[in-house]
C-alpha cells in the first residue's frame, strides 16, 4: 500500500514558503530627538520648580477697601494689609502706609484694588486753590441711589414749581467728597461736593432753598 508523506506544518499552521518570516528592517535610532525630549522634560521640571519657589515669595502690600475718587485723600479706613506674590509689580508696601495717608488718589480707585505708586499724587487739584466744599441737604429725588464718596456728579439747579427759570447745570464735573447718612426712605441725605469757587455761592444759595439736585456721572470716574 502506497503511503504519501504530508508536508511538515509549523505551529502557526503555515507550510512551505509562507512559514518563512519576512525580514524586519532594523529600527532607526534618532539620538537627537531623544536628547531633545530629555531636555524638554528637564526644562519643564525646572520651570515648575521655579514657579513653586516663586509663589512662596510673598510681600506685604496695600489693598483699597473703599472707593477713593480722583483727588481725594487716602484714609486709614480705606486701606488694609494683604500678602501677595512677589511678581515684580510696583505695589506699595504696607510699611509706606503713612506716606500714603499724606497723599491723594490720582485716579478713581475701586474697592479691592492693590495700590501702586502710580495711583497716588502728593497734591490734589480738587482740594487746592480755586475749589470749595459745599454741603447739600438733598431730598428724595434730588440724588441717585447708591451715591458714594469719590463719585462724579453734575450739580443742577432745579427751580421751584411755578418759577419762570429753567433748569441749568451749575457744576459740570463735581467730586463727591463725602456722603452722610441717608434719610429714613434711603433716597435723600447729606452730600458734600467740591466745586469751583466761582460757582460755590450760587450753589449755596440754591441749596438753601432746596433747588439743587445732583446727577451721577459714572463715565467720569
Amino acid at each position: 500500500m502506497r503511503t504519501s508523506e504530508k508536508p511538515a506544518v509549523n505551529a502557526a499552521g503555515l507550510s512551505g514558503p509562507a512559514s518563512r518570516k519576512l525580514p524586519v528592517p532594523p529600527r532607526e535610532r534618532k539620538p537627537a530627538l531623544a536628547a531633545l525630549a530629555v531636555l524638554l522634560i528637564l526644562g519643564g521640571a525646572l520651570a515648575t520648580t521655579l514657579l513653586v519657589l516663586r509663589s512662596g515669595d510673598r510681600v506685604s502690600a496695600i489693598r483699597v477697601t473703599q472707593q477713593i475718587g480722583a483727588g481725594q485723600q487716602f484714609t486709614a479706613d480705606a486701606l488694609e494689609e494683604v500678602q501677595v506674590a512677589d511678581t515684580g509689580v510696583d505695589f506699595v508696601s504696607w510699611s509706606q502706609r503713612r506716606q500714603v495717608l499724606d497723599s491723594f488718589a490720582a485716579v478713581t480707585i475701586l474697592p479691592g484694588t492693590l495700590l501702586t505708586n502710580a495711583m497716588g499724587i502728593k497734591e490734589s487739584a480738587e482740594l487746592g486753590p480755586g475749589k470749595a466744599m459745599v454741603g447739600l441737604a438733598l431730598k428724595p429725588g434730588q440724588m441717585p441711589a447708591g451715591l458714594r464718596d469719590g463719585d462724579r456728579v453734575q450739580v443742577v439747579y432745579v427751580p421751584a414749581r411755578g418759577s419762570a427759570d429753567e433748569s441749568r447745570v451749575l457744576a459740570q464735573n463735581a467730586l463727591v467728597h463725602s456722603v452722610g447718612e441717608r434719610g429714613r426712605t434711603g433716597a435723600g441725605g447729606q452730600v458734600t461736593v467740591i466745586v469751583d469757587t466761582q460757582v460755590s455761592p450760587v450753589v449755596v444759595r440754591y441749596a438753601s432753598s432746596g433747588e439743587i439736585a445732583v446727577a451721577e456721572l459714572p463715565g467720569a470716574r
